[in-house]
Parts: C-alpha cells; sequence; structure tokens
C-alpha cells in the first residue's frame, strides 16, 4: 500500500516536472501540408487534397482552423473561455454558418471522449522542436498517429477536439480511418508573432445559417 502511494507521488512530481518545462504558446500560427494516402483511391479527391493546406491561428482563449482546398473551404472558430464554436463553409457561391453552444459541440466530438492515447519513446526533430510519437486510438477504428512538440503546449488545444489530451503541440498526424484509407498532415511552418484580432471576427452577412 505503502509502495503505490510513494509510486503515485512520484508520478505527480514527474508530471508537474514537465509541465514546468513547457512553454505556453497563446499567439502563433501554424501552417500544415496535406498528403493524401493512395488508399483514399478516388483521383480527383487525391489531387484536391494534396493542393490543400490546413491553417491554424491561436490568440490567447479564441482558436481559428482554417481548412482551404481548390473546391471548397472550412473555418472553425473555438472559443475556451465559453466553450462555444462556429464553423463556416463554402463551396462555390454557396456559405453557411453553423453557430455551437458548448454542449453542441461536445456532442459533435463525442466519439474522441473516450480515445486511448500511448504515448512512445520514439522521437523526431520537426521545424526545430523535438517531438515525441502518440498514437490514439478511437472506437470506430480511427487510429491518429502523430508527433508532438514536447517544450511548447497552445493555449487552446480543444479546437482540434482529438488532440485536447495530448500534453504538447501537434506538429505531425496521419489519420487512417477504419477502411484503411489515409491521410498525413505536417507543419511546414510555425509564426509565433501576434495574431490579427481580425482573424477572429465573424461575418455579419452573406452566409446561411444552419441548425
Amino acid at each position: 500500500m505503502k509502495k503505490g502511494i510513494v509510486l503515485i507521488g512520484l508520478m505527480i512530481l514527474v508530471n508537474n516536472w514537465l509541465q514546468a518545462q513547457q512553454r505556453v504558446v497563446a499567439e502563433c500560427t501554424i501552417t500544415y501540408a496535406i498528403k493524401p494516402d493512395e488508399t483514399i483511391g478516388d483521383k480527383d479527391l487525391i489531387a484536391s487534397l494534396g493542393a490543400s493546406t490546413q491553417t491554424v491561428y491561436i490568440k490567447g482563449n479564441n482558436s481559428r482552423l482554417d481548412l482551404q482546398s481548390p473546391s471548397f473551404s472550412q473555418s472553425t472558430f473555438f472559443d475556451k473561455s465559453n466553450g462555444t464554436a462556429v464553423i463556416l463553409k463554402e463551396f462555390g457561391n454557396n456559405k453557411f454558418m453553423t453557430k455551437l453552444d458548448s454542449e453542441a459541440w461536445r456532442k459533435k466530438n463525442l466519439k474522441l471522449d473516450d480515445a486511448h492515447i500511448l504515448i512512445s519513446n520514439d522521437s523526431k526533430n520537426i521545424l526545430g522542436y523535438d517531438c515525441k510519437k502518440s498514437t490514439i486510438q478511437l472506437k470506430d477504428g480511427t487510429v491518429y498517429s502523430l508527433y508532438f512538440a514536447t517544450e511548447i503546449v497552445p493555449s487552446v488545444k480543444e479546437f482540434a477536439y482529438q488532440f485536447k489530451d495530448i500534453p504538447g503541440l501537434v506538429l505531425d498526424y496521419e489519420v487512417q480511418e477504419a477502411d484503411g484509407k489515409k491521410i498525413r498532415f505536417t507543419a511546414t511552418k510555425i509564426n509565433l508573432n501576434p495574431v490579427p484580432s481580425s482573424k477572429f471576427e465573424l461575418p455579419t452577412s452573406g452566409f446561411r445559417l444552419l441548425n
């Protein structure tokens, strides 16, 4: 019994030490290249995804995730202070807006809550940051294989809900769905300069509001 208490105490001390070594990043812009695997099958979709980019903006409690492709764009705004989100989608001249309160946002990501996370000793350097490897297994068979920077952690992580419990900044990840289809996202640039507040301003017109 005493050994168990001592072990738990040591684990807490180690965890606190690791957190103390990290720097919280409250202002940054991260650009990711997208590389779809041939397992996707559809050549047109592969070409479209290969020409797409993903950009994350973080400013304090606010985050914005942009997915830009030749055929559509999507922006997800998340406010950590109240747990709400707004999703904008554009397909040609069609523009849609979805507003999610904290409960709706939680329900949207419900399947990600019971994920099994395993952190290994494998590591590599990405953009000058030492990164550890981790695997996330979902109940539906989806697997995320990722590398995260151990020395920095974003002030907002819930915008990429599947990574909310990863103790660092995810800079490279591959998603493998239950049917074997794969797609990879790799950070190509990190900018730690302040992000303009205008990046988080929502449009007041031109978008159809969806429930």
